[in-house]
């Protein structure tokens, strides 16, 4: 039995009696999805040798040697030669073992003053930290993409809406922006969760430190984390920075479905206000007229698996007493997802943004339903010097009587249109054009194209 386990080579063979059962192997195994951690690991690891080597705690020589076989393991592994064991449980062993083989003793060193629960704790943040820089790229790369379309469309108008309904006419530029503003502030909440990431549990070892004179700082200074975790226990057992990924990456997907509902109302024929490239888009094994926006809605239904893996996370972590436990192997796969999904939605809206084609005699037609500058007229008439309420009645009078008549409020004459309020005059008509509604909000966030190109040159500037 002692010779069959040594065989096996697990980590803690020398303390069990009899070998692990294939079916716990393969329920606890996380080898075959963690090991794109990989990378991630053997950083980690060289950064934890340098360290060792320089308080004295291994040579010079052992140093040497465990940067020579980290460098072998890493080509096997890149070019798809490394062979990955079920037996060895997971990416952090897998690595440990070739490296022995490779260095003899100096590999078995390399564990000296750290325990699988704070390397893999490091191995995870430097990969949330990894994507979190991933994912700030692709999303300037949105925002650029979407600027791109708005200032292409500064002056094309299209009917706003609240409750679905027509409201005011906008600018489908302002339009356009308004995401830009949303995947901003998405930006800015990735930006700082990474402070959060970005700090080393490294040498919190099992979960009490280490009886070796170790230098954390110097590990996180190469490593490039801004801090060290300052509570051993803290350090190998919460998950809260990759919860905090997750929930950030799950504001993200919200805005993308957002958007990505709009662009399907909009590209259906009964609405007729863009087209989206072909590429982005597939046909029906049936009715040879179809053309689906299969992208924009498999990200909205995307959006409930992040979201799905959000509450899986916060239940993982919500019941774990201090410290380690063996619970934290299953946040991998759902942050691993998280990333992947995130990654590739963002990386083809950028492109898909730039696919999209405009059709404005379509929304021009559009804004001119729903009588969309009726709150135009109400402040005309306001500062004309009557009271908002009595205006505002005023208004909702005149638009029961276009109503009536099946005519905007552009088309009434100016006989009928005094009739609802004596202050009305000859200069109402420019009012009531949608191009002078729009040009009428010139402040700042309003719609007007000359606010558009504002906040274009503003956004410009911020992803510079």
């Amino acid at each position: 039995m002692t010779a069959q386990l040594s065989k096996k080579a697990e980590a803690w063979s020398a303390r069990f009696n009899e070998p692990v059962s294939d079916l716990v192997k393969r329920y606890t195994a996380s080898v075959f999805f963690d090991k794109r951690l990989a990378k991630a690991d053997i950083q980690g690891s060289l950064a934890h040798a340098e360290m060792l080597a320089a308080q004295g705690i291994i040579s010079a020589a052992d140093r040497a040697e465990i940067e020579r076989g980290m460098a072998q393991i890493s080509a096997e592994i890149e070019a798809g030669q490394f062979e990955w064991l079920l037996d060895l449980e997971d990416v952090h062993l897998n690595i440990e073992k070739r490296l022995t083989e490779l260095v003899g003793d100096a590999g078995k060193r390399l564990h000296t003053g750290r325990s699988r629960n704070d390397q893999v704790a490091t191995d995870i943040r430097l990969y949330v930290r990894s994507a979190i820089d991933d994912v700030l790229q692709l999303l300037n790369a949105l925002r650029g993409a979407l600027t791109d379309l708005a200032e292409k469309n500064a002056d094309t108008i299209l009917p706003g809406f609240t409750h679905m309904q027509v409201a005011q006419p906008i600018t489908f530029g302002h339009h356009m922006l308004a995401y830009v503003e949303m995947f901003g502030r998405d930006a800015e909440r990735m930006a700082d969760a990474r402070k959060r990431v970005n700090r080393l549990p490294l040498g919190a070892a099992a979960l009490a430190g280490t009886t070796f004179p170790i230098d954390r700082v110097r590990v996180a200074k190469t490593l490039g984390f801004d801090d060290v975790c300052h509570n051993s226990l803290d350090a190998v057992s919460d998950r809260d920075f990759a919860i905090e990924f997750t929930a950030a990456a799950s504001l993200i997907m919200m805005h993308v479905s957002r958007m990505s509902e709009e662009l399907i109302i909009w590209m259906s024929p009964r609405v007729g206000f863009i087209d989206i490239a072909d590429r982005f888009c597939t046909g029906s094994s049936i009715m040879p007229q179809k053309k689906n926006p299969d992208v924009p809605e498999l990200a909205r239904g995307k959006t409930g698996r992040v979201f799905g893996h959000l509450m899986g996370l916060l239940t993982l972590m919500k019941g774990q007493p201090l410290a380690y436990n063996k619970d934290n192997q299953e946040d991998k796969e759902p942050l691993f997802d998280t990333v992947d999904t995130l990654v590739d939605t963002l990386r083809i809206f950028a492109d898909m943004a730039g696919g999209i084609s405009v059709k404005p005699e379509n929304m021009r037609a559009a804004a001119l339903q729903g009588y969309a500058t009726a709150t135009d007229l109400a402040d005309y008439l306001v500062k004309k010097g009557l009271p908002f309420r009595d205006a505002h009645e005023a208004v909702a009078r005149a638009v029961r009587a276009c109503d009536d008549l099946k005519i905007d409020l552009a088309e009434m004459t100016l006989e009928q249109l005094r009739a609802f309020s004596t202050l009305i005059e000859d200069d109402v008509f420019a009012v009531l054009t949608l191009e002078g509604s729009v040009a009428a909000r010139d402040h700042v966030g309003g719609t007007a194209p000359n606010q558009v190109r504002k906040a274009i040159a503003r956004v410009r500037e911020q992803l510079k």
